[in-house]
């Protein structure tokens, strides 16, 4: 297995492609938002016309109000993976969210389902005292807590469910081990450009996206029912067009912002990658022939 990460913007489904291309590989997608259906711009999805006959997996899967974990994301594409491998071809996993490639290859721990009934009143219990789950969580798991910004809801109440759940703190959980994936030699390729380089080419790329209608995309979305408050539209871009949609910002503070933010997301991939282990680092774009070659050899390398 192949896995393909780096920051947004770094040419990995490009580089991807080539790989598919030079090795009868299959790409599977490891980005939290090209699940949903209906996202296209603003979460940069390769057209299908444009994927040259190569398959892509785990793409426009869901509708944009699902809940999709990482568990969840690594037992799919750990069926998926195996599914290409039976097939004789070589599976590349490609995408910047570097806790669903964790989830694939590491594993993690068994943790119990979901408990909705749990999560609205935990969910209640957050809209009336902002900051009160963490405060809770500090008092059952203060390393669970330590390592889990206050801000970050959705990760605070996961924890909280599972040591409310299990009566254990979710450390002590997660130290008993994981189930890691079997069977798979696993090639992590990082793709690194100039920092400079890579916010100039993500500035004019948000630039393009509201060019060709991410606005819009916006506004369809709503139309068709679904709520402002659903995850896909808090990430960038998405939430300063439903900004400007509302009249809080102009198109361009709209653009500026969602700049700002992409760049910042650019940067916190790079700080995560950087602590990835056994991951090799290509220095460029991953369209550059040199870096296409660098890959094509350290792929080959891998499978003989």
């Amino acid at each position: 297995m192949v896995a393909l990460v780096g920051p947004t913007g770094s040419g990995k489904s490009e580089l991807a492609l080539r790989l598919a291309e030079a090795f009868q590989g299959e790409v599977i997608n490891c980005d939290s938002l090209q699940v949903y259906r209906h996202f296209d711009i603003g979460t940069a999805k390769m057209p299908i016309e444009e994927r040259r006959g190569v398959p892509h997996h785990l793409i426009d899967i869901l509708d944009p109000d699902a809940l999709f974990t990482a568990g969840e994301f690594a037992r799919a594409a750990r069926a998926v993976a195996a599914d290409i491998s039976d097939r004789g071809r070589l599976p590349i996993v490609c995408g910047g969210t570097g806790f669903y490639l964790r989830a694939l290859v590491d594993g993690l721990f068994a943790g119990p389902e979901r408990d909705q009934a749990l999560r609205d009143r935990l969910g209640e219990r957050e809209k009336r005292r902002a900051g009160s789950l963490h405060r809770v969580l500090r008092r059952l798991d203060s390393a669970a807590a330590g390592k889990i910004h206050p801000n970050d809801v959705p990760k605070v109440m996961r924890a909280l469910e599972v040591c409310l759940l299990t009566r254990r703190p979710v450390t002590e959980l997660f130290e008993e081990g994981r189930a890691a994936l079997a069977g798979y030699r696993v090639l992590k390729l990082g793709l690194f450009p100039d920092r400079d380089a890579l916010y100039e080419r993500l500035d004019a790329r948000c630039a393009r996206m509201f060019a060709e209608g991410l606005v819009e995309e916006a506004r369809h979305i709503l139309e068709l029912g679904f709520a402002e408050t659903i995850k896909p539209f808090e990430s960038h871009g998405y939430k300063q067009a439903l900004q400007l949609i509302h009249g809080e910002l102009n198109p361009r503070e709209a653009l500026f912002y969602a700049q700002r933010k992409t760049r910042n997301y650019a940067k916190r991939q790079i700080t995560w990658w950087r602590k990835e282990p056994g991951l090799v680092w290509l220095r460029g774009f991953g369209e550059e022939a040199g870096i296409v070659e660098e890959a094509v050899a350290k792929v080959r390398a891998l499978i003989g």
